[in-house]
């Protein structure tokens, strides 16, 4: 499968939360604001359900979302699905671009994927449920996504980010067995098997998803990749390749903020840190990786 990644999305309980989130990520890690959706009194009359920012850090799109209008009514299906959604560690999952939505829909078809439409939006997107892709949801869309800088052919991320960004490596994925996610990413969809390496908590078996990696990680007993495995599902962490890991680690350590990890492999800000989200920096390349960077408009087709 190679379509190439739109935006990673997870979710926040209450949208009192979702000015600090967002903030966080402008002021470390240099995300950029593409576009706003806000509740207004028109929008609210239009049913809009939820609140979120569009941030681009480096070439990757990442979009925090909260309930809000509608979607703060108990019972409104969105604001519940982003309720449950909304836990430490747990993201909602994948948006991937095509260019024919049909032509994905019956290739996820006759691969024995379930698809689901949202009323109104049939010629936009189509999502595949998380509980036939080891917990992480995934967005399969047609549309642009609104004032998205990575349509323009003359842009290109920010050289003087903050943490020295050069894009994203990976989307960590946990997994029961290895064997589950090889059964379903390698033999069912058909990614490149990328090999695989030992973690400090976990066996990590690599595949290529569009243009960025997925990570499968088998938690070793009572580890926190074997928790989530079990108890939460679905995207365990982001990784994001940096120019410079010594100078990024220094920048977050004089900014007060706690790391884990080792800077010579991979850190990250401590996940009570940087609200309940893992997202690891480094600046290695794993052998067999691709070099990061969205490949957005560059029309990658459906394998056969």
């Amino acid at each position: 499968m190679q379509f190439p990644l739109v935006h990673v999305s997870w979710a926040l309980a209450d949208n009192a939360q979702r000015p600090a989130c967002d903030a966080f990520f402008r002021e470390v890690f240099g995300a950029q604001t593409a576009y706003e959706i806000r509740v207004t009194p028109e929008t609210e009359k239009l049913g809009l359900d939820r609140e979120e920012s569009l941030l681009m850090i480096g070439d990757t799109m990442v979009i925090p979302i909260a309930p809000a209008g509608r979607g703060a009514e108990k019972g409104n299906p969105l604001g519940e699905m982003l309720r449950r959604s909304a836990a430490p560690g747990r993201w909602i999952g994948l948006a991937l671009k095509v260019g024919d939505l049909a032509q994905a829909d019956a290739w996820f078809a006759a691969r024995g994927f379930k698809r689901f439409y949202d009323p109104g939006m049939e010629a936009h997107y189509f999502l595949v449920p998380k509980g036939q892709m080891l917990g992480m949801r995934l967005e399969i869309v047609k549309q642009d996504m609104p004032n998205d800088p990575r349509r323009d052919p003359a842009w290109f991320p920010a050289k003087d980010d903050p943490l020295g960004i050069e894009g994203l490596q990976a989307v960590g994925v946990s997994t029961p067995t290895l064997a589950e996610a090889q059964a379903l990413f390698a033999d069912k969809l058909g990614c490149k098997d990328l090999g695989g390496r030992d973690l400090p908590e976990a066996r990590c078996a690599a595949f290529a998803i569009g243009d960025t990696v997925l990570e499968t990680l088998e938690g070793t007993p009572g580890s926190a990749a074997a928790h989530h495995a079990a108890e939460v599902k679905g995207i365990c962490h982001l990784v994001f390749k940096l120019r410079d890991a010594a100078a990024a680690a220094a920048r977050l350590r004089g900014q007060g903020l706690p790391l884990i990890g080792e800077v010579e492999d991979r850190f990250a800000i401590h996940p009570d840190a940087a609200h309940g989200r893992l997202i690891w920096l480094t600046g290695v390349t794993p052998p067999g990786y691709p070099p990061p960077g969205s490949r957005l408009g560059t029309g990658i087709a459906l394998p056969r």
